[in-house]
């Protein structure tokens, strides 16, 4: 009787354990996603091609995948990334912005509900330049090219913005009326005297507040400058009272007589180009004053900073702020991030 007993209960234990065994089956665990870094290719000043490979997916759909870049060793998604889709296989990924004449490192990266694989680590040098006298290029969403300068810590555009697109693909209206610029309170441009052919190439658009605010404005990458980014720029040139004259454009091209203490000795180049009231006539200044927003907004809750330069000083008018209201249009300089 014992031996029956001992044999039915150990029948018992076989069908439960192949029971359990069955369960166990069933549950796969998801891992992170395997994968590797493409090589690197048409590295330029400012881009570089790479991407990657997923070749397993660890058995959960990938949601995320890009590259990711840092100029230090070891980057993360926490640094600058792309993102190209989602799902297994190869992929192509574009880097744009970078430095150049800098070495950056990249690796590949996807993301499932298991959390962020990552590929191998690659490493790759941006060229010098493309225009041979010290600056950079960068494009915006609509493929117009803009110098850029390294200004001591800083890297900004040696041009006045001139997109009709924010950067994310939508259009920035052209406001020409004086009282719809006046009224409006959605972002707005307009071209100096509403001549476009005279003034975009050389002197960029004048945006109000709320185009700046929108905080679309500027190619991927850069941003319009706030109050305390521009003061880092006049301290490294020496202050208010000198900083003007080393950004301003030399000569009479630009600016009017006498165009005082213009040295451009900063690779600046500001140009007078001028300003809109959303009153009287409308623009004003042009040759004689140049006007910059920045995406600052002072204490009280109405204005905004903005500084300008003017044909009788090599100084820099980096105090006041005002109106955020739409009868203002300015230029924009953007800096990189």
């Amino acid at each position: 009787m014992k031996a029956k007993i001992g044999i039915g209960f150990n029948i018992l234990s076989i069908i439960f354990l192949i029971n359990v065994s069955g369960c166990t089956k069933a549950v796969e665990t998801i891992k992170v996603s395997v994968l590797t870094t493409s090589s690197i290719s048409n590295t330029a000043h400012t881009t570089a091609i790479c991407g990657g490979n997923i070749t397993f997916d660890g058995g959960s759909e990938v949601t995320a995948r890009g590259v990711c870049w840092s100029t230090e060793q070891d980057p993360f998604i926490a640094d600058s990334k792309t993102t190209d889709g989602t799902g297994s296989g190869s992929f192509i990924s574009i880097l744009n912005n970078l430095l150049f004449n800098t070495t950056y490192f990249v690796k590949a990266y996807a993301t499932n509900s298991a959390g962020t694989g990552y590929g191998n680590e690659l490493s790759f040098m941006t060229t010098a330049n493309t225009t041979g006298d010290g600056t950079g290029i960068v494009r915006d969403i609509e493929e117009n090219t803009y110098k850029t300068i390294v200004i001591g810590t800083q890297i900004w555009m040696a041009e006045n913005l001139r997109t009709t697109t924010f950067n994310d693909g939508s259009p920035i209206p052209n406001t020409t009326e004086v009282v719809d610029w006046a009224g409006m309170t959605t972002p707005a441009l307009c071209w100096y005297g509403n001549d476009e052919a005279s003034y975009k190439e050389m002197y960029g658009a004048l945006y109000n507040w709320y185009a700046v605010n929108s905080g679309k404005l500027a190619p991927s990458g850069w941003h319009v400058p706030t109050q305390e980014e521009r003061t880092t720029l006049i301290d490294y040139l020496g202050g208010e009272e000198t900083a003007g004259g080393k950004m301003k454009e030399t000569g009479f091209l630009h600016w009017d007589d006498p165009n005082t203490d213009a040295t451009n000795s900063s690779g600046f180049t500001a140009l007078g180009g001028g300003g809109r009231y959303g009153f009287c006539s409308g623009f004003h200044d042009i040759m004689e004053k140049g006007f910059w927003w920045t995406a600052t907004s002072s204490d009280t809750s109405d204005y905004a900073y903005y500084h300008y330069l003017d044909k009788n000083s090599g100084g820099i008018d980096n105090t006041d702020d005002i109106l955020k209201a739409n009868i203002f249009g300015f230029s924009v300089r953007c800096v990189k991030d």
